[in-house]
Order: structure tokens, then C-alpha cells, then sequence
């Protein structure tokens, strides 16, 4: 992937002490000719030890860490000052945390997306991506209904924005292999410990899942692509919770504890209502905003097509499925990558 829009440009990440965060740093730091990139989060702790972990890698002089939280515009204003790009990755995400405590996930993800959003504006930011979820397509979850919102505000953005001024876009996606907040290391620390049995929610239950390497890929090509107001949405594997649960532990029995508040059976990514604009891209498909014909026509211009009528992206119709050997590759590569990035904070 060619960087160079990047060379001497200053961005900006939210939630960048989380694993994505720590991921998309790094490749930063080995790959691109940034001026300066700044980790915007509220957790100073975390700060600390990711400041430890990247202190053996180069061009760490260009690493600016400010302590912040997304809910208080006053302070996203000073720190997106002199900031070309956004990488907004801040959110509460945990489905059952969100079924409880609906307000916190309202400040964060709500009125925190329409505050990066007016910051960026008033402080003259070129671009801003914003990261979604599958969660947030045809909701059933507060969690995916905040995500949701968030999505509608970032697209609905560029429409008040105007074609000459920042450009908001969005990238959905699925369950990061490896990630904390993935069912993965959660299996991983009971097979550790020895436990008798795999807690499954439902037999039939699918999900997508992205390598981290594969969601920092989608991130950076709608901040080199974007026109704005677009979602990007990558083609990802499906795969059943047993199956991953047999890849991860084959000798390890199941037990069956039942769906979890606001939890899917399956999900989705793009329904048969948003199949309406969108258009095949390849290696992913590209949601228009409904209230942009001219989008649609410069991306006609590239080849890309609608996807046909009735079109729905759902993780128990997918064409594409990950085989247990697939699932252990990705473990392995991402083991690595979360590895390397936070061996510094141990030593």
C-alpha cells in the first residue's frame, strides 16, 4: 500500500492504547514518513507501559501522547490543533457492559463521535476515519445501536461539511482475532487453566473475523481513498463459534450456557435496505451515502459495481469460511504481533 499521502502529515488516533491502537503504531512507526502521531486516550497507565514497549523501535521522536477523553470537546480541540488526519478508534465496546450501564456508552459513542466530528471542523482536519462494528448494522444491542448513531453522524458529516472541507468516512468490521474483546483470549485463558469445558453461547452461532494486520489495512485505505461519507466494509470469513472452539481446544467438550443479553446468533454487515448503495469493490464493498448521487458515479468510473437486488452480507450466509487450520494461522500471526508490541512494557 502506497503511503506517501502520509509523508510529513501530523494524525491523530483516538483509543490508541487498545490493540488495534498498539498494532496500527507500530506499522506507523516501521512504514510511514509521519511528522507526528499523536495517542489520544483517557488511560494514563496504559499510556505509560505502551510508551515503555515502543521505546526500542524507531522513530519514536515522532510519538506524542495526550491524555484525553473523546466526551470533552474542549479538549479534543487542543489536541486536534496542527492535525491533518483522524484515526478514531475511542469507544466503549462490550455488549453486555453496554446492556447496563447505557448512559456511559451514550457519552462515548454518541456524543463523543458528534464532538470529533465538530472539533474536526472547527480545527480545519483533512480527513477522519471512523471504526464501526458489525454490531452496528441492524442492531439489537445498545452497544450496536451507539455504534450505529456514531456511523450516522460521521456520514451524515460530509453532508454539511461540503466537498472542500474535512472528509469523514467509516470502516465496519468483524471480530479481531486476538483482540481483548474477542471471544478468543477469553477461551485461550480457560484452556491455560485447565478448565473441564468451553463456555458456548448457542451451537449455531457464526461471526466475521479480520486479523488486526487486515483492519489497519481497510483503515488506511479509506484514509487514502475516501471521497467522504462513505462505509467501507472488508470481505472477511465467517466461521462457527464450535469450530473455533474445536481449532483452539479439539479435546475440550462444550457446554452450552445460552445467548448473553443483546447478543446475535449471527451478524451482519450489510443489510438488504443498505444493498441499495452499495457497490462491489473487490476486496470489499463500499455503503454510499444515500444523499450523494455524485459519489456513486465517481466510483463508477473505477469499475466498481452494484452488488444485486435483495443483496444482505451476513456471517451464516457468507461465501467465504475460515477451516480450523486458517483460524490457528491467524492466532499465530496475531499472537506475534501483540507480542512484539507489548513485550517492552514486561521487561
Amino acid at each position: 500500500m502506497n503511503l506517501n499521502m502520509l509523508k510529513g502529515k501530523s494524525l491523530l488516533l483516538t483509543g490508541g492504547t487498545g490493540s488495534f491502537g498498539q498494532a496500527f503504531v507500530k506499522r506507523m512507526l516501521a512504514q510511514s514518513a509521519l511528522r507526528r502521531l499523536i495517542i489520544f486516550s483517557r488511560d494514563e497507565l496504559k499510556q505509560h507501559e505502551m510508551e515503555l514497549a515502543l521505546a526500542s523501535l524507531d522513530k519514536t521522536n515522532m510519538l506524542r501522547f495526550f491524555l484525553g477523553d473523546v466526551r470533552d470537546f474542549e479538549r479534543l480541540k487542543l489536541a486536534f490543533h496542527d492535525v491533518d488526519y483522524v484515526v478514531h478508534a475511542a469507544a466503549l465496546k462490550q455488549v453486555p457492559k453496554a446492556e447496563y450501564n447505557p448512559f456511559e456508552f451514550i457519552h462515548t459513542n454518541i456524543n463523543g463521535a458528534e464532538n470529533i466530528v465538530r472539533a474536526a471542523l472547527e480545527k480545519g482536519v483533512e480527513r477522519v476515519v471512523a471504526l464501526s462494528t458489525d454490531k452496528a448494522c441492524a442492531p439489537i444491542n445498545l452497544y450496536g445501536a451507539t455504534k450505529l448513531v456514531s456511523d450516522k453522524i460521521f456520514t451524515a458529516a460530509q453532508n454539511f461539511a461540503g466537498r472542500d472541507s474535512t472528509k469523514f468516512s467509516v470502516v465496519r468490521y468483524g471480530n479481531v482475532v486476538g483482540s481483548r474483546g474477542s471471544v478468543v483470549p477469553f477461551f485461550q485463558k480457560l484452556i491455560d487453566e485447565g478448565a473441564p469445558t468451553l463456555p458456548i453461547t448457542d451451537e449455531r452461532m457464526t461471526r466475521f473475523w479480520i486479523r488486526l494486520d487486515q483492519g489497519i489495512d481497510l483503515v488506511l485505505d479509506a484514509l487514502i481513498n475516501m471521497h467522504g461519507g462513505e462505509i467501507f466494509v472488508p470481505k472477511i470469513p465467517s466461521m462457527k463459534v464450535t469450530d473455533l472452539a474445536n481449532a483452539m481446544a479439539p479435546k475440550t467438550p462444550h457446554k452450552v450456557v445460552g445467548i448473553r443479553p443483546g447478543e446475535k446468533l449471527h451478524e451482519v454487515m450489510i443489510t438488504a435496505e443498505d444493498a441499495r448503495n452499495t457497490l462491489d469493490a473487490e476486496d470489499k464493498y463500499i455503503i454510499l451515502p444515500s444523499y450523494d448521487s455524485r459519489l456513486g458515479g465517481e466510483y463508477a468510473a473505477q469499475g466498481f459495481k452494484p452488488v444485486p437486488d435483495g443483496f444482505c452480507y451476513a456471517s451464516d450466509t457468507n461465501e467465504q469460511w475460515l477451516s480450523p487450520a486458517d483460524l490457528r494461522m491467524m492466532l499465530d500471526e496475531d499472537k506475534n504481533e501483540i507480542h512484539a508490541m507489548r513485550g517492552g512494557a514486561r521487561r
